[in-house]
């Protein structure tokens, strides 16, 4: 990762991440969704200068090592890369960030051990904390089964366990992480994976 000689807004981060992907040949569009209006020409933070709390976060790497098909290969590594980003550059300490990854060192990142971190993160936080979410791996959609989607598909995160347990779905992630957040906690979510436009409900 590298730190940017000045400050970008919003908007010029997403269109320089457009210009990056489209240099490596990837088809994949960078999309950015919130529940409070943005104004994109501002300076892109993932903590405001007036939230002064305790900044936390849940960083999720899957590279399905073992599985044929759908082994990844690059998960560990944009984990680690965001770690160290945050701490360097957005003053996160290494206490106050939960790692979850399939490489035999950390924390199995299945779906009971993901869903904890999120509930743990949102419970533990409180107005004028911030929080940093990452998932780098699978995405997919199901069919939707509560009828409150307008394609007709839910949004998924797919754990390690996956084919045992099943996936996370956008319903789940949108009570524990939106509508159980304390009022007064800031939250960015970056989620590097298929169909995650839209993963949060927002």
């Amino acid at each position: 990762e590298q730190t940017p000689e000045d400050d970008l807004s919003f908007i010029e981060v997403l269109d320089q991440m457009r210009v990056k992907l489209k240099q490596k040949s990837f088809s994949q569009i960078p999309q950015l969704t919130s529940t409070q209006e943005l104004d994109l020409t501002n300076k892109f933070d993932l903590v405001p200068n007036d939230f002064e709390g305790t900044r936390r976060a849940v960083m999720i790497g899957i590279n399905y090592v073992g599985h044929d098909p759908g082994e990844l290969r690059g998960c560990h590594n944009d984990v680690g890369n965001m770690k160290k980003y945050i701490m360097d550059v957005h003053g996160f300490e290494e206490d106050n960030i939960h790692v979850l990854m399939d490489d035999g060192n950390h924390e199995e990142p299945n779906k009971d051990n993901i869903i904890a971190a999120y509930k743990r993160v949102v419970a533990e936080s409180q107005p004028g904390d911030s929080i940093f979410l990452h998932y780098s791996g699978h995405g997919s959609r199901l069919r939707d089964s509560s009828g409150d989607e307008a394609d007709g598909y839910d949004e998924v995160l797919v754990p390690l366990d996956f084919q045992d347990n099943g996936m996370i779905s956008d319903d789940d992630l949108y009570d524990i992480l939106v509508k159980g957040l304390p009022q007064g906690v800031h939250v960015v979510s970056l989620m590097d994976c298929c169909h995650s436009g839209t993963i949060l409900d927002l």
